[in-house]
């Protein structure tokens, strides 16, 4: 990035290493000047704490949660995480930011002042403006009453443990964990409350379930006893039609139906479910608000060394940082683990940049909408505010960041040996590039699609789950057995599972909890 001409005023915001209160807010201030006034970024209050590496390791062991519930899973990773950490095979994160109203960073106390500057314009403000801005944060989360929610479930189990016996809560908490990945909504709104609503409804369910009976368990008339088959059909439909099968959330339809959880069970279930909804859009974003975080700091940090208010020295340790968290290993290099988000996040906005002020013509027959409109800080909002991953790759990468990030396309047939170079830098290949890498950051093809299906009223209760299968790749055994186990136990009777082509709609595989019983 050039540099503006002009002496350098001495009046920096920090000389050295060393930081203190009065030093962060006074760079608090420029940084929000940069990001509000010249950006016009849009932000929730901050609210910034300096936490010790010990409290980073548990931060990330109640998944970044400031409030959360005891389980023995969190105790498990903070252990292998500090047990690395001691070790120094890897580091700690610079800081830690919390999707809520106001949104909470933590950084990191060893941090150098450089870096406290860096991740204050990363997080405080990129991944805070994202949060607040991006449709999807703003349909399934409600970043002003997370906090209080968690508050309440963490006393509400810690109310269960007391009741009903540590065992009882770890026992439904293990089965709803492992179904966390599928008690997510991804095509309905859920309706936001606060911890008031959630306690008059947990109230409002335990009363109505004294009250009342569940119709869907009635014991059905025996058919010698007189029932024709065809209605006994029919109930059967008119019961499948009421449960809105087939359904895709796992832990809303146990919640929901099971016929042998208690109420306090399916309160639990209900906050697992909360939980991994409000994490599901930073499943979908993580290219997009990483790259908008880091976007944003390497512009802030520029302005700030253009308007002397950095040192060179303060400088050159923040670019040494960046240029690690951006850097793409080839792909023959022993390092590569796949693509990079920060790198392809963060390359593709400088790209949108370089398209809005100085577009070549190739810019503009492929991004017409962009190419010279000259506002690029408006472009960039726009896009963070209206796109996922996979429809702002497929809607903003153009050919030249493909040239110059060296992207390309194998095709990896079973059939074959051998990999085969299916696209390359041509205008047939560019398109690929893009819908290829577009389906690599989409859920819906990375994660897999299984739902309830059917369930067998009339006889053993067997709850059915179907699973449609992709490019003939079907679930691991060992993993996939072991979750059935776990539907099983909140089901309280036999699971099945089948594997169906998404093609062909032929059956690929069928397991149950009893085959993998009697195999063990």
């Amino acid at each position: 990035m050039a540099r503006k001409s002009g002496k350098r005023k001495n009046a920096f915001l920090f000389e050295g290493s060393e930081w203190s209160f009065d030093t962060l807010s006074r760079t608090y201030d420029a940084i929000e000047k940069i990001a509000v006034e010249d950006l016009g970024l849009e932000v929730y209050p901050n609210q910034i704490e300096i936490i010790s590496a010990e409290q980073m390791l548990d931060a990330y062991s109640s998944i970044g949660m400031p409030l959360m519930y005891r389980h023995w899973s969190f105790g498990k990773h903070f252990v292998r995480e500090e047990k690395l950490y001691r070790k120094g095979a890897r580091g700690l994160a610079y800081e830690l930011v919390i999707n809520s109203d106001p949104c909470i960073s933590y950084h990191m106390e060893e941090n150098s002042m450089a870096m406290q500057a860096l991740v204050t314009a990363h997080a405080a403000f990129g991944h805070n403006h994202f949060f607040k801005n991006n449709y999807l944060f703003r349909q399934w989360t409600d970043a002003g009453a997370v906090l209080d929610y968690m508050e309440f479930a963490k006393g509400f189990i810690a109310k269960c443990e007391e009741r009903h016996g540590f065992a009882a809560v770890e026992e439904i908490l293990d089965a709803a964990h492992a179904l966390m990945d599928h008690g997510v909504f991804r095509y309905r709104r859920t309706p936001r409350g606060g911890p008031g609503k959630e306690k008059a409804r947990a109230r409002e369910r335990q009363e109505y379930e004294e009250r009342t009976f569940n119709d869907l368990w009635r014991t059905l008339p025996n058919p010698k006893g007189g029932i024709d088959a065809s209605e006994a059909e029919l109930t059967i439909a008119e019961r499948k039609k009421k449960l809105r099968l087939p359904e895709e959330n796992l832990l809303y339809f146990l919640e929901k139906n099971s016929p042998i959880l208690d109420s306090w069970q399916r309160e639990l279930l209900h906050i697992v479910r909360k939980i991994a909804q409000y994490f599901y859009p930073q499943k979908q974003t993580k290219v997009m608000n990483e790259g908008c975080a880091t976007f944003v700091h390497y512009y802030i940090v520029n302005e700030l060394y253009d308007q002397g208010l950095i040192t060179e020295g303060a400088m050159l340790e923040i670019l040494h940082s960046h240029s690690s968290v951006v850097f793409q290993p080839a792909f023959d290099d022993q390092r590569y683990n796949g693509i990079n988000p920060y790198a392809l996040g963060f390359e593709m906005m400088q790209d949108i940049r370089r398209i809005c002020t100085e577009p070549s013509e190739e810019d503009r027959e492929w991004l017409p909408e962009i190419a010279g409109n000259g506002d690029w800080r408006g472009t960039l909002r726009d896009a963070w505010a209206n796109h996922r991953d996979e429809s702002f790759i497929l809607q903003y990468l153009s050919p030249h960041l493909i040239r110059k990030m060296r992207l390309f396309v194998l095709s990896d047939n079973e059939k074959d040996d051998h990999y085969t170079v299916a696209s390359i830098h041509d205008e047939r290949g560019y398109d690929s590039v893009r819908r290829t890498i577009s389906r690599n950051f989409d859920l819906g093809a990375l994660e897999p699609n299984i739902q309830v299906v059917d369930l067998d009223l009339r006889g053993d209760r067997r709850l059915c789950l179907e699973h449609t299968v992709r490019d003939g790749i079907a679930l691991a055994g060992k993993s996939r057995d072991e979750v059935l186990k776990h539907i099983a136990r909140l089901w309280g009777y036999e699971v099945s599972l089948r594997g169906v082509d998404n093609l062909t709609g032929e059956t690929v595989y069928k397991t149950s909890t009893e085959d993998s019983q009697a195999a063990a």
